[in-house]
């Protein structure tokens, strides 16, 4: 460190650092304040995108007897609001019986989540309509996806009503026992004990 003499002496070094420095200094001020306000746009810009995205979910659900408004906005937003109503489409179906149109909007959802803790409810729900239809082989496959500790339970339950629509009994009594064992909820521990017992019979 410099030791000045005098008042001058300093004055002189401060405007030599200015003259040295003081271009990069502005332009690291002036690059400073154009990120932050960049980062505060960015930001609202996100937040008024999320918004209005939101709001056109919302109405999408409320008018869900609309079926092609509901398609319209799943084909607009490839992102989880999409997939959210395309699962609400695909109950939608179900509940009209209508399984060839549930697994068609399932499969979109499932081709289009980035969620991996939304995936395993895509897949689960995939399984039991394909469970449905009769196409277990592709129901396994499904549910051979779903791995997870909290899901594992209801795949391994939706295993074994495939394999024992199958007629593999065997199969079906360990998926059972796995699901048991894989501290599922009372509800489906109870149907777990039922459908085991019925195994039996």
């Amino acid at each position: 460190m410099e030791i000045y003499n005098n008042e001058d002496e300093q004055l002189d070094a401060v405007r030599s650092f200015f003259r040295d420095n003081g271009k990069a200094m502005v332009v690291g001020v002036v690059l400073g304040i154009g990120a932050l306000f960049g980062w505060r746009y960015w930001q609202s810009h996100e937040q008024q995108t999320s918004a209005v995205i939101s709001m056109s979910f919302d109405q999408a659900i409320v008018h869900s007897d609309n079926t092609a408004n509901l398609e319209a906005f799943i084909q607009a937003n490839d992102n989880t609001y999409g997939v959210f109503a395309a699962m609400k489409m695909a109950q939608e179906a179900v509940d009209k019986g209508d399984f060839a149109k549930a697994k068609q909007q399932l499969l979109w959802a499932q081709s289009h989540t980035k969620d991996d803790n939304l995936l395993p409810t895509i897949n689960l729900r995939l399984a039991r309509i394909q469970l449905q239809e009769k196409q277990y082989d592709e129901a396994l496959k499904t549910l051979d996806s779903v791995q997870k500790g909290g899901w594992f339970a209801q795949a391994q339950a939706i295993r074994g009503d495939v394999l024992a629509e199958k007629g593999d009994i065997k199969g079906a009594r360990e998926a059972y026992s796995q699901a048991s064992e894989a501290d599922p909820s009372p509800v489906l521990k109870e149907l777990l004990r039922i459908k085991l017992n019925n195994l039996a019979a």
